[in-house]
């Protein structure tokens, strides 16, 4: 009598899935090895980075079904991980209070969107000491300065950026960074603990095809922090830029991102549905807590916000 033989898959459509979980490995590790290209594929690349986590997943589950070396289905997973080290802790960092730390805060406020005050009043009570906003536009401006001018005494505007802060602001400048007119400003605040040089960036809008202004603009920034020497540096704004661009690579060589307070990306916009990490804070000399990102105002970006110790 005829033993019963066990189910397999047949043999075709084990192929043909194989085959497809292979295709997606080679395209998902393809976008993945795209952050070290720079221009649009690199800014393309970093942007579908931290998404990319659910292709992986799809690729290990598939892996594992059809393919005999089950572990190469890991491979796009490892991958992923180093590739998102250097812009996501996935380990949040102890939260700071006490002497010596200062709260650091970065807003665009949408020019038109009529809440630059409502913004500033949200990182006031969230305890912030230095405040930078940008897409500032004279209404914007006026509004801020209004509503600020108590808490933070000290201001220096120019251009689409401005900077508030509870300490003085010892000297300024205003910098195109190449672009012809004022989107950056560059100060020096003098805290309790020391000078603290600034940074504040209004990025060139990233568009498909046209964004050597931003690059530009970037690139310059990156150079402007190699070349200084004070042992606090902060660079705030909006960037245009996902934190694995390698337009940022300058930047990034010399100043850290301070991870999340809680597991996640901290994407800030848009607003409404945050897809995409775009607006930063880098620092150099600092002990940092974790970084949060919160609703201030009705803006199409969400503000971003660290707690910073000042290291000895």
């Amino acid at each position: 009598m005829s033993q019963p033989h066990p189910h397999r898959r047949p043999v075709g459509r084990a192929r043909v899935w194989a085959a497809a979980v292979t295709a997606l490995m080679v395209l998902l590790l393809a976008v993945m090895a795209g952050i070290a290209v720079p221009g649009l594929i690199g800014t393309l690349s970093a942007v579908a980075l931290p998404w990319l986590w659910l292709p992986a997943a799809l690729v290990i589950v598939g892996g594992f079904w059809w393919w005999r070396r089950r572990w190469i289905a890991l491979l796009p997973a490892l991958v992923w991980i180093v590739a998102t080290a250097s812009s996501l802790t996935w380990f949040p960092p102890a939260a700071l209070d006490g002497d010596g730390v200062i709260v650091a805060a970065s807003q665009n406020v949408e020019a038109g969107s009529g809440t630059a005050a409502e913004s500033a009043a949200a990182l006031i009570d969230r305890g912030a000491d230095l405040i930078a906003l940008t897409e500032l536009d004279a209404q914007s401006r006026d509004d801020a300065i209004g509503a600020l001018e108590d808490s933070h005494p000290y201001r220096y505007v120019v251009g689409t950026v401005g900077l508030w802060s509870t300490s003085p602001i010892i000297d300024a400048e205003a910098l195109d960074l190449g672009l012809g007119w004022q989107r950056a400003l560059r100060a020096e605040i003098e805290s309790p603990a020391g000078p603290i040089s600034v940074y504040v960036v209004h990025a060139a809008s990233f568009r498909p095809g046209v964004q050597d202004e931003r690059d530009a603009m970037l690139t310059a920034l990156g150079d402007l922090i190699a070349a200084d020497d004070h042992d606090r540096i902060l660079a705030l704004g909006d960037f245009n830029a996902a934190g694995a661009d390698p337009v940022l690579a300058g930047i990034r060589s010399r100043l850290a991102e301070p991870g999340q307070s809680s597991f996640g990306f901290g994407f800030t916009w848009p607003a409404n549905l945050p897809s995409a990490r775009i607006d930063h804070i880098f620092q150099r000399g600092f002990d940092a807590g974790g970084a949060e990102t919160l609703r201030a105002g009705a803006s199409d970006h969400l503000a971003v916000l660290v707690a910073l110790r000042f290291r000895s």
